[in-house]
């Protein structure tokens, strides 16, 4: 009886890993874009869009400013405060994309330069626990996709 119930439940338990990436689920960097929602990849079955950073402005596809001030970026990340619909507006559903940050861009891959200078495509404003500066750089760039945020309905 207990080899049943031991050898039913492991192929449940690889469904589970293989649909949701991992086994433990874990605070991801993740934003909501309507009902729709963008992750930073935890697998390479999730079929992500993949970004790059580079630090040389000369190469860079997309910049990103860092500022100082919430309210002078496109996007802020603020998680001091967790909110009760936080993990459900980043949920895993069909509508969910995920972003892959590379080591190396391919030709058409956004390449991501991060600066305190102005004149960037983006400004973002990020003080987080779960989320990196590069991180948010790449899931605004991916849900972008070549639009400015202030621009784009969502």
């Amino acid at each position: 009886m207990r080899k049943t119930i031991l050898a039913s439940t492991i192929p449940l338990l690889f469904v589970g890993v293989v649909a949701g990436g991992e086994l433990v689920p874990s605070d991801r960097p993740c934003i909501a874009l309507g009902r729709a929602s963008m992750q930073i990849a935890t697998a390479p079955w999730q079929n992500p869009l993949h970004v790059a950073f580079t630090d040389d402005p000369e190469t860079a596809t997309v910049r990103v400013q860092i500022v100082d001030d919430a309210g002078l970026a496109d996007f802020a990340v603020i998680d001091d405060k967790r909110t009760s619909d936080a993990g459900e507006s980043c949920s895993v559903n069909r509508d969910t994309s995920f972003v892959s940050i590379s080591d190396q861009a391919s030709g058409r891959d956004p390449v991501i330069f991060l600066t305190r200078e102005g004149g960037a495509d983006y400004r973002i404003f990020v003080h987080s626990r779960t989320f990196s500066v590069r991180d948010a750089a790449a899931l605004v760039v991916a849900a972008g996709r070549g639009m400015r945020l202030a621009d784009r309905a969502i």
